[in-house]
Parts: C-alpha cells; structure tokens; sequence
C-alpha cells in the first residue's frame, strides 16, 4: 500500500510515473467531467461567471471569473485544468472574492508556442493576462507547478502581487523525495491518469494536443534546475507555503523555502498531493478538510500586513 500510495502523488505533481495508481475510482470520476465545459454551471447560480481567451506573450490563454470582490488569481498543477485542480475549493473561494481563474500553455483551452514550457514564461502570461484584465493587483493561489509558478510571478511582477499562497511548490530539486526523479525517467503517456486525460479532452478534443501537454510538462520537470536563493529572499509578499504530510514534496524543503522569504508561514497539512483542498484525484471527496483549509487560506488573506 505505500507503493500505490507513492506512485498516486507522483501522478498528482506530474501526470505521469507508472500505471495502475489510483484507477479504480477513475470511472466514477471521469462522470463528473461530462458537459463540464467550465465551472459557472447555472447549478452554482453564479451571476458574476464570464470566460473567454485573450492573446498573451503569442498565445491564446483562457481565463474564467467568478464571483466578485478582492481579485484571487488560482494556478492548476502540472497535466491538469481549472477543474481537475479547484472544482471543489473554486465556489467557496468565489463567495466572497474575484476568482480569476487560469489554464496555462498547452493545457486544457490554451494555445501552445513553439518554446518549451517554464515556470518563468507562465509567470509572465499571468502577469500579462492579468494587465488585459485591467486587474492592477492580486492575490495569487497555486498548486503544485502553479505553486512554482507564483512563486515566480511573486518575483518577477511583484507590483502584480498582494500576497501568495505556493501549494506543494518547489524551488531546487532536493525538494522531491529522493524517489521522484527517477520514477520521472521512466513515465509515459500510457500511464497518465485517464482522470486527468478526459479532463483535458472534454474542454479540449485534440489528442495530439493532449500528448503535446504531457511531453512538455515532462520535459519542464526532466529539466528543471535549482532557482537562486538570493531571488527568493528578495520576494516582498507574505507567502503562505502550504504542503500535506504524506506530499511528493518533502516538508522539510517547506520548511527551507519560509526561512528564505522575508514574510513567509507554513502549514503543514494531512494527506497526498492536493488531498487536503479536494484535487480531483483525492481518495475522500466526501471530506470536510477542505472547507477548513479554504477558511484558514482566506484568513490569511485577509489580514492586513
């Protein structure tokens, strides 16, 4: 059992490691992806719901808005969409703020470059789509690459950033546990979970594109090399660094990244990758966990500083 439970949070930071983690409940789960074609369902009643694509950095990035109020920006992980990621957490947050939420090159209903994926290039397409928006400032919210990718935006367009809230990010390799990269050497396209494969083709038919995603996430994480220290010490925003116990993310690199910023704080919470706000992949969606890590999330946004 803790080899499943292993090769499962491997899947949940990079779609890909070795078949078989987490199927069984695929099936039911994959039910819940039919004519979800965005999260502003008139089941949820939401009012305020628009969507649409604006040309960012030569490429057509999609956006959705939720709800009204303080702008908090949310960031998917790696081989994942806005729904895979926050279907569960994305109406809690948006009853009380602006939910504005991304989906990244080559993933779910944005376009592709002819460059590779990074950190850096995404921060800078959020950056960019939020100045379209007219939206001079935010809170950022992301998810494991969309942790990363705060962090990123945090230095890179600090002027663009309130505070930020960097789940299950990264910033040197020795973050993984040890047994991460060289299950990253071995992963195919076969064994990406066909939770996240039919999330991606119901919003997004192509399977070409689909492939496309898979390859240059595995190439950004395959390549990826340690960011400075010094960049991190120069970030301004109070950072709420959050990652679960039982995380692909060892909580000791946590533990290093809060002593690097200025203002940072760090939770450490119960379960695998993203089990504790209700990623699609959690084996309990019937918790309440994630209500709590939404009120405690919002109270730290909403302090002064």
């Amino acid at each position: 059992m803790k080899f499943i439970r292993i090769i499962k949070t491997v899947t949940l930071l990079t779609a890909m490691t070795f078949a078989g983690c987490g199927q069984k409940n695929n099936s039911q789960k994959t039910n819940q992806l039919t004519n979800m074609d965005t999260l502003g369902s008139s089941e949820k009643k939401d009012t305020s719901f628009q969507s649409g694509h604006l040309l960012v950095n030569g490429i057509n990035m999609y956006y959705e808005i939720h709800g009204t109020g303080q702008p908090l920006v949310l960031i998917h992980g790696g081989g994942s969409t806005i729904f895979t990621s926050f279907s569960r957490i994305m109406p809690l947050f948006a009853q009380t703020r602006q939910v504005i939420a991304v989906e990244l090159q080559a993933h779910g209903r944005t376009g592709d470059r002819n460059s590779p994926e990074s950190f850096e290039q995404d921060a800078d397409d959020v950056a960019e789509l939020l100045k379209q928006l007219k939206v001079s400032k935010a809170d950022i919210l992301g998810f494991s690459n969309g942790g990363s990718t705060g962090l990123q935006i945090a230095m890179r367009h600090p002027e663009s950033v309130n505070k930020v809230v960097a789940i299950s990010a990264i910033y040197k390799r020795t973050g993984m546990h040890d047994w991460f990269w060289p299950f990253m050497q071995k992963g195919t396209f076969k064994d990406m979970p066909q939770l996240y494969k039919d999330a991606f083709l119901s919003v997004n038919p192509d399977e070409q594109k689909l492939l496309n995603m898979y390859n240059k996430d595995s190439q950004r994480m395959l390549t990826f090399k340690d960011w400075n220290e010094d960049d991190l010490k120069k970030i301004q925003a109070p950072v709420f660094v959050i990652v679960s116990d039982k995380d692909v993310v060892r909580p000791e690199h946590a533990i290093e990244m809060i002593h690097l910023m200025p203002q940072a704080r760090l939770a450490i919470l119960p379960g695998g990758h993203g089990e504790f706000f209700g990623e699609a992949m959690s084996p309990r969606p019937e918790s309440k966990v994630p209500e709590l890590a939404v009120s405690m999330i919002e109270e730290f946004l909403n302090e002064a500083h």
